[in-house]
């Protein structure tokens, strides 16, 4: 049940027997030059479209900006940074509070994202109500190791595929080529560089990193529909089945 989609009677109605909302979080970025600016949106808006009819838990509209500050000078990326990230959905979940919900669960596409939410989800806890966050690419990871991937690569890639083929251009994917810091520190990952075997977090913007976006072992060329598909569907399935579970902990009002 979409809460955009009904008076608020019905919704009233609801929060009499109810306490607990989806809420999903996503980020209009640079994923590479081949795929979306909205892949974390996308992704997350296609998972609770595949898995709500497998529950009776009401979805909140989802909230489409995110923390993006290290892609920032990307064109296109809008980012409200961690702070308007935390106000935003302290807000918003504020208002929920004064209804009668005590659990709130946040599907999220975007890993900047993370510490705003594991923020919320404190307060929340203070207040004596509970926030549970769903990362889907890192649920995918444990759903099925084959499904893991890094920033805009095979991963991500096949998922925009599932949603919309026309928000993918295969023919538009440029070699990924990670910046250094010095000829001893090579870069890695997203933050990570190594040191003798060891990886150690050099925290950059990805404009310093790397010149167009993408970041991984994936590559995005391996992905495919049929991937995504099937990555989407699982992930929604695992994902109706928490919410259900979720849903029955008991929280006194």
């Amino acid at each position: 049940m979409r809460l955009e989609h009904i008076s608020w009677k019905k919704a009233e109605e609801y929060f009499k027997t109810h306490d607990t909302v989806i809420i999903a979080i996503g980020s209009i970025e640079n994923h590479g030059t081949h795929i979306a600016l909205g892949t974390d949106t996308l992704v997350p808006d296609k998972i609770l479209e595949l898995m709500e009819d497998k529950t009776d838990v009401a979805i909140a509209p989802t909230v489409p900006y995110g923390n993006a500050d290290s892609l920032a000078d990307f064109p296109g990326t809008i980012s409200i940074g961690y702070d308007g990230l935390y106000t935003i959905m302290t807000k918003i979940t504020d208002s929920l509070y004064n209804f009668g919900v005590r659990k709130f669960v946040f599907l999220n596409g975007h890993g900047g994202n993370i510490g705003a939410l594991d923020a919320v989800s404190l307060n929340l806890n203070k207040k004596g109500a509970l926030a549970a966050t769903f990362n889907w690419w890192l649920i995918a990871w444990d759903l099925n190791p084959a499904w893991k991937g890094g920033h805009g690569g095979a991963e991500e890639t096949a998922a925009v595929m599932a949603v919309n083929p026309d928000f993918v251009d295969m023919n538009a994917i440029e070699p990924m080529v990670l910046n250094d810091v010095s000829e001893n520190l090579k870069a890695t990952g997203f933050k990570t560089v190594e040191f003798k075997g060891i990886n150690v977090n050099v925290t950059r913007t990805v404009r310093n990193l790397t010149a167009n976006g993408w970041v991984g072992p994936d590559h995005p060329s391996n992905a495919t529909m049929e991937w995504g598909k099937e990555m989407l569907e699982a992930t929604a399935n695992y994902f109706a089945e928490f919410v259900n579970e979720f849903s029955k902990v008991n929280i006194e009002r």
